[in-house]
Formats: structure tokens, sequence, C-alpha cells
């Protein structure tokens, strides 16, 4: 039976040398007969960009989900998007004005952002940032009349410095159209503010450019999405949020704000590792993995946690690991000042190694093709790592969103000064902090 919608407006319009009644129904769904024959449809929240007017004409700029057979369109599941427009013909300038009228109201009834701040990494992967920006988000954001503010970043931490003092009054969200390490950097940069509370309610939303784009890679396929620019940039123009966890991570004094992962072993080795070979974009993460699977190296130390709903049995019990932890110390009086959660009651497990890897991550994918904790997650971690079993004299690394935090004794430039010492690293997830835009 042919779902039926309650009509907010319906006027007399030509179209593709037809006419035809234009309809807006209550819930958002445009409806026509193309050419007088065809039943159309396009769903305003959902594909709807925008629309101008020039005399009579009523352009409708959408991106819809590519499909030759589709009388309806529809951008939910699988499928590449594309850029259309439909072009009508007010028969009078009453149903002009109405019709008009009615659009926009709709529109703007969705909340949806009107000027963003825009960052692009030009360095991220294969340096395709720019172009993607140019030939991929440009276009939408115009059509969806969305207003911009763009900063190329320069060098490391640019996005971070800029975050830290950035008006946000002005701007509806921050996207970051690079891998996850411009997110993190502006997670980061917004958690040191004065005005914390208020800055991590702005809106953050990334575009897949870099070489491992986790973040967006979980939103979009949360809803069987590709993990495409387009995909990706819709999700921003549709406005919709959802709250995102953020770990502590801390030595002493010293702390990192941490959106995607934490990993220690077999797997920090190839992110960081692999950087001699950058030149071959984001392959090197899949050749270098081979490289150091066919010759694994495991690691001496332990690892304390407190497991998530699903996995309390992981692990030995051990209620001596919170006594270990030292406290949390900020050495700046403002911004952030780290989880207030009580660590002493909760079920505190423990494994000791040897470890080929250990990986924490806060969301399912670690990169476009690495699904590697689908449900998983930990609300606090004590890591204690050690010598490598083949050679004490060799340490591991431990890096955190691509950011190295610690390099032990004989590893891949470890005579860089790093974040933290290569000792025992405290994690605790704040749930719910910062706000991201997803698809739903």
């Amino acid at each position: 039976m042919e779902q039926q919608h309650l009509l907010s407006v319906s006027d007399e319009v030509f179209v593709n040398g037809g006419k035809s009644s234009l309809t807006l129904s209550v819930d958002g769904i445009l409806q026509w007969l193309d050419g007088g024959l065809i039943r159309r449809c396009l769903s305003v929240e959902k594909e709807v960009l925008g629309f101008s007017k020039s005399g009579r004409l009523i352009t409708i700029r959408a991106l819809v989900q590519t499909a030759a057979d589709r009388f309806c369109f529809g951008s939910s599941g699988e499928g590449s998007l594309t850029r259309k427009r439909f072009v009508f013909e007010a028969v009078t300038e009453d149903s002009l004005r109405n019709l008009c009228e009615k659009i926009q109201g709709y529109i703007d009834s969705l909340g949806r952002p009107k000027k963003l701040f825009i960052f692009v990494n030009p360095f991220g992967g294969r340096k395709s940032a720019s172009k993607i920006f140019t030939n991929d988000i440009k276009p939408i954001l115009e059509d969806a009349n969305i207003e911009y503010t763009l900063q190329e970043t320069r060098y490391q931490l640019h996005a971070k410095e800029v975050s830290c003092s950035l008006d946000l009054t002005k701007y509806d969200g921050i996207i970051c159209v690079s891998g996850d390490g411009i997110l993190v950097e502006v997670v980061n940069g917004l958690l040191e503010r004065k005005d914390w509370a208020v800055a991590l309610k702005v809106p953050l939303g990334v575009i897949p450019a870099g070489t491992g784009n986790g973040m967006i890679k979980s939103l979009l396929d949360s809803v069987n999405q590709p993990c495409t620019p387009a995909h990706a940039t819709l999700a921003v123009v549709r406005g919709h949020k959802r709250s995102l966890d953020v770990a502590t991570i801390w030595q002493g004094e010293t702390t990192f704000f941490s959106v995607l992962m934490l990993a220690w072993g077999l797997v920090s080795d190839i992110d960081i590792e692999s950087e001699k070979y950058r030149w071959m974009g984001s392959a090197r993460i899949d050749f270098y993995a081979l490289k150091r699977i066919l010759r694994l190296r495991k690691y001496n130390g332990s690892i304390c946690f407190v497991p998530g709903p699903g996995f309390e049995d992981v692990g030995e019990s051990n209620d001596s690991c919170v006594d270990s932890m030292e406290p949390l110390i900020m050495p700046r009086q403002h911004g952030y000042q780290g989880p207030n959660i009580d660590l002493k009651n909760l079920n505190w497990r423990k494994i000791e190694g040897p470890f080929v890897s250990v990986w924490l991550h806060n969301v399912p994918w670690g990169a476009e093709n690495t699904m590697a904790a689908p449900d998983a997650k930990v609300k606090a971690v004590i890591l204690e790592p050690g010598s490598r079993t083949d050679d004490s004299m060799k340490e591991g690394i431990i890096d955190s969103d691509g950011e190295v935090l610690a390099r032990g004794k004989g590893t891949y430039k470890c005579n860089l000064k790093s974040l933290m010492a290569y000792d025992k690293i405290q994690v605790v997830v704040d749930q719910g902090l910062a706000t991201l835009f997803t698809p739903i």
C-alpha cells in the first residue's frame, strides 16, 4: 500500500513539459509527476540541500543516491551520491511565494548549520584533502547555502592552536577535512579553553581525506553508508548530533585527550614505523603490517582495566589495581580538569604479558578497512609496558590517535622527545564529553 502523507502545501507547477501538483507533506516529502507521467519524490530532510528561485522558476538542489531505476530517490543505505537539480515553474506568483515559504520553513525547522569553520589538512594521506574539498565538499555546501571559513593547517598542532582561541559564537560547527589527526587536535584545543564546557557542545565533523579515517568510518558504517566525502558532508549538512566519549591519558602532570584509540605493540609499531613509507599513502599501513606480522615482536608488561558490559570476566580479578593508580594532576588552572569518576568500587581486572599488541578503542573502526572493536569498550586502564621478550635492551612505542606518547629504548626515532616516558600510563574515559555531527 502506498504511504499517505498529510499535506503542508500543494500548488500547480510546470515540470519537464508537463503540468503537475507539487506537494510538500508535513513530514517533509516533496512529490510531483515528472512530465505529467512519472511520480517522483524527495525527502527534504534526507536529500534536499537547498533551493533558489529566478522569476517563477524554483530550482531544488539535492544529493540523491545514484539509481537509474528509482522513481522516488533515497540516500539511506549503500550507494554513491549524486548532486541533482529539479526545476519547477510556478503557475502564479502566489503559488511561487507559497511553495518557497513552505519549503524554506521546513528546511529551517531542521536546525541545520548555517556557518562552519573548516580545517583542511593538505599533508595527510595522499595529500588530496584540498582537492577533495574543492571537488566534493565545496559544491555540496554551496548547494546547501552554508557559509564557511576555510583554514589550511600548516604544521603539526596548528589546528589545536586555532581551536584554543577561535571565536565559536560565529560558527555552528567545526569540520576537519583530513584523517583522524586534525579531529584529535581540535578536541585537545577545545579542552584547554576556559570555556571548555560550552566549547565541547559545538559539533565536530570529519570528512575522510587521510590515511585512517576511523572516526567517520565508524559513524557512517553504523547506518550502512560508505565512507565517502559526499556521505560525510551530507551528515554535516543534515545537522544531526551525538555525544562523543573522550579519554584522559596521563602520566604525572602530562596529559593527552584521546577520542579514538591507544596502541602499544604491533599496531603502534605499524602506525609509527610505517611513517618512513608515507610516500606510499594509505598503502604504507598494509605494506608495513605484512612486514611486521611476518616477524612478530612480543612485549613484557601488564594491563589493568575496568571492562565494559559483556566483558566483565576477561582477565583476572584484581582489586589492588586501583591502589597503584596515581592521581591526575592538571598543571593549568583553566580548561578541562579531567574526569570526575570514582574508580575504587569498579570491577578491576588484570592481564599479564607477554603481549603481541594492546589496542584500546573508543570507536569500532581503527581505519577504513579495520574493524578492530565492534562492541568492546573499557572505562579505565592502567598500562605498564615492558621490554621486548627477545631483547631486554629494546622497548616499544605507545601511541594514541596517531600521536606518539612514548618511545622506549631502541625504537624508531627514539632520540626524538616524546610527550611521556615509556612507563606506566593511565587512562580514564569520560562518557559523552564532546559532540559530533552524525548521519542519524
